[in-house]
């Protein structure tokens, strides 16, 4: 098993690396002791399974066993453990920025009163890590979803690959989705439920599906419709959005909305790109 250790310098950025490689189905584990690190590898590694991903935070948080950082990265190195470190940085001028915004209590603050002077001490005490790092991301001038897309890059993660997608038919008469991202009203195409034949049926049967998608107009919008989802779920993930709902309604979200729901869900899952839900709630 190979594992990810997330460090660096405090305000750069560890909570929000974390976060990212959580998304991608990292299992993380923050601030735990450095001593206790040989340990945890020793035991994530018995309990390994083919998709194990797992990464550990570590920071000066740790306290005085912080100094014993690099001895502890040697000792898993001499024990045969895969890893990376990834070390997250900033400038001094930034760090002190987002320390004075937040107005958060540096982790070194018992060791002096200002913010600059444990800024620079941590720096001190980091220097040894950040020279054995495998990757030192600078995030001085990165918005969140530049950070996101850098990790991706060191992962070598497809970076759509952590967009979960909900496609959610519905009924308006029993409200719209008060979560979707997106909403479509479908009520303008043809209503199986003034056939006697097909009203106690739903867009899940073939009789119903027939109905809807003979009509030109319903294979037309079908088309635009995945056509522009198509277009947007790439830039939606460049974003960093993570989750991402479509409604698609029609009165009663029986028929109609259940139809168009089934056949863009059966488009976007055909790309094999994103992880795909489909929810019919009225239906």
């Amino acid at each position: 098993m190979k594992f990810e250790i997330v460090t660096g310098m405090s305000g750069a950025g560890k909570s929000s690396a974390l976060k990212t490689l959580e998304d991608l189905g990292y299992y993380c584990i923050d601030n735990i002791p450095i001593a206790l690190t040989p340990n945890l590898a020793e035991l994530l590694t018995s309990l390994e399974t083919k998709s194990s991903k797992v990464a550990i935070g570590l920071d000066v948080r740790s306290g005085e066993d912080f100094k014993g950082s690099l001895k502890t990265i040697n000792d898993l190195e001499e024990k045969g453990f895969d890893f990376n470190i990834i070390f997250l940085d900033a400038s001094d001028e930034v760090l002190l920025k987002r320390y004075q915004e937040t107005r958060r209590k540096h982790p070194l603050s018992r060791r002096g009163h200002r913010i600059i002077e444990n800024i620079k001490l941590e720096r001190q005490l980091l220097q040894p890590v950040k020279d054995r790092a495998d990757h030192v991301i600078d995030t001085s001038y990165m918005a969140f979803r530049d950070l996101t897309e850098s990790i991706r890059r060191i992962l070598d993660e497809k970076s759509n690959s952590s967009l979960f997608i909900t496609i959610l038919s519905f009924g308006f008469k029993n409200g719209t989705p008060a979560d979707a991202d997106l909403l479509f009203d479908v009520r303008f195409l043809p209503n199986p439920y003034y056939i006697d034949e097909l009203r106690g049926l739903t867009g899940n049967d073939r009789p119903v599906r027939d109905y809807v998608m003979k009509s030109a107009d319903s294979q037309l919008f079908a088309q635009k419709l995945i056509d522009m989802v198509s277009f947007l779920l790439p830039r939606y993930a460049a974003e960093g959005k993570t989750n991402l709902v479509i409604g698609i309604g029609c009165t009663g979200g029986k028929h109609r909305s259940v139809t168009l729901a089934n056949v863009l869900y059966e488009a976007i899952n055909e790309l094999g790109e994103y992880t795909v839900f489909l929810e019919h709630r009225d239906a």
